[in-house]
């Protein structure tokens, strides 16, 4: 394995750097009170990763398992305790707690503590995540596309339910 190709060609660096105050507000709620933060998207890192911290209540959530084709998703766990499954077992990951899943590969998470829990969420290379977050907290208002618009969405949205 050998370092990528340079994208940049300066002699002196540049200042280009971006700060998130922890306490900005985030970009989305969902009903359930459940808010996800767009820490980088895919457009903000020239589509090499998205990068979300995703904050659940207490009540259970989470997607069934599902696989992407085009993106690698990796979990680390900030606060409480979530499950992951992992393509073979479900695991109840604590803060510091890493799940990375390739490409391809089945996982699922759910916060079933009863209790609050947070997680960063990683995408490689940077889909546009956030018209899939956004899409399900719209579902959720709007009500239930059609079984064809659905599957059209999730097609979209590199998501592929078993």
């Amino acid at each position: 394995m050998t370092y990528p190709d340079p994208v940049y060609f300066g002699d002196k660096g540049e200042i280009n750097a971006t700060y998130r105050p922890a306490a900005h507000e985030p970009e989305l709620t969902y009903r359930s009170g459940n808010t996800v933060h767009y820490l980088a998207t895919g457009a903000s890192t020239n589509g090499r990763f998205g990068l979300y911290r995703w904050e659940m209540g207490p009540e259970p959530s989470g997607p069934d398992q599902h696989f992407h084709r085009s993106i690698s998703e990796s979990f680390f766990t900030l606060t409480g305790t979530i499950r992951i499954y992992d393509g073979n077992r479900w695991i109840d990951t604590k803060p510091g707690d890493f799940v990375h899943v390739p490409e391809g590969g089945i996982h699922a998470f759910r916060n079933e503590s009863g209790e609050p829990a947070s997680m960063l969420l990683h995408f490689a290379p940077g889909a546009p995540r956030e018209g899939y977050f956004e899409g399900l907290a719209e579902f959720a208002v709007s009500g239930r596309p059609s079984d064809e618009e659905l599957a059209a969405f999730y097609f979209r949205h590199d998501t592929f339910w078993l």
